[in-house]
């Protein structure tokens, strides 16, 4: 299972030196969230022209927001400054965020998903597209210089989205999704589709806070603070529901180094591809406590 660090992009000087510090760890990757920040895109560009190894991705792209073809056209020239190691990571947000701040229609998201991925998938794997859908009628072709194959991976929680996941992407990335939802819901979904499909097995990108903490109930109750709001939107509910808990502290990767550890493998064998690690302060002494974090992960990485 690759280890990843998830976060924003932040600051770009400080982000291209937290990359390069990344890399010389021997981290596998770092995903980056977009909601109210700066252009992640952009960032991944900069940054991916200043690093040699490591892969960058994004969890997640918001579609309504971007044109499938002007979405192909960035994520390829990303994709070239970044030396062919970005993944790019779409999904249609959450309906509170696309109506009521955007001011736009979540109406069948599922279909919205399954229209961009067959406008965008060949855009960017053949260099040219002819689809006429319910959403989108494009016909048109794309040449990026230098361009590099990206993989495409959607955020998929429901049903739906995870057969299309398996049928149009190569892999889903997760938030607040617990180990019994990857191992009894979001793998077997989403592998099954890929193998009817006859595509590759899938990546499955597990992305969860990451602490750790000697004070467990301490830590979860900062977390429940933090986290709150994910456990009010439908997506994230119905996988914290598979999951049986009441929020998104509970499904926290949380503990002693040993009990962490343990949880990570217990991902990997749930079928988990990638866990990208949100390090979360698990004490009062937030650099202390991160830097620990920081430190187990970096021991993990040859190991699990």
């Amino acid at each position: 299972m690759r280890i990843s660090l998830f976060r924003d992009a932040g600051n770009i000087d400080q982000l291209t030196k937290d990359v390069q510090a990344a890399e010389r760890d021997g981290f596998h990757g770092v995903w980056f969230g977009q909601i109210f920040g700066g252009d992640t895109l952009t960032a991944i560009a900069l940054v991916g022209a200043q690093t040699e190894r490591i892969e960058l991705g994004t969890g997640v792209i918001p579609t309504y927001l971007h044109h499938p073809f002007s979405l192909a056209q960035q994520a390829l020239t990303v994709g070239a400054a970044a030396g062919g190691r970005f993944v790019l990571g779409i999904g249609p947000s959450h309906q509170p965020v696309v109506e009521q701040m955007w001011g736009l229609s979540y109406e069948k998201p599922a279909r919205h998903v399954r229209e961009y991925l067959s406008v965008l998938r060949p855009l960017m794997d053949e260099g040219h597209v002819s689809f006429s859908g319910d959403v989108y009628k494009v016909n048109a072709g794309v040449q990026v210089p230098g361009a590099k194959p990206v993989p495409i991976i959607i955020s998929a929680l429901a049903p739906m989205m995870l057969r299309i996941a398996g049928e149009l992407a190569d892999g889903t990335v997760t938030w607040m999704a617990g180990r019994k939802a990857i191992e009894t819901y979001v793998a077997p979904r989403i592998n099954k589709a890929a193998q009817e499909a006859g595509r590759p097995a899938p990546r499955v990108c597990v992305a969860l806070p990451v602490a750790v903490t000697n004070d467990l109930e301490k830590t979860r109750e900062r977390a429940a603070q933090v986290f709150n709001m994910y456990g009010q939107l439908v997506n994230y509910r119905r996988v914290l529901d598979i999951e049986g808990v009441d929020g998104p502290a509970n499904v926290g990767i949380f503990g002693t180094a040993s009990e962490i550890e343990q949880q990570f493998r217990a991902f990997a064998d749930a079928g988990a591809t990638d866990l990208l690690a949100a390090i979360f302060p698990g004490s009062d002494d937030a650099e202390q406590s991160m830097q620990e974090t920081r430190d187990l992960l970096k021991s993990l990485i040859s190991s699990v």
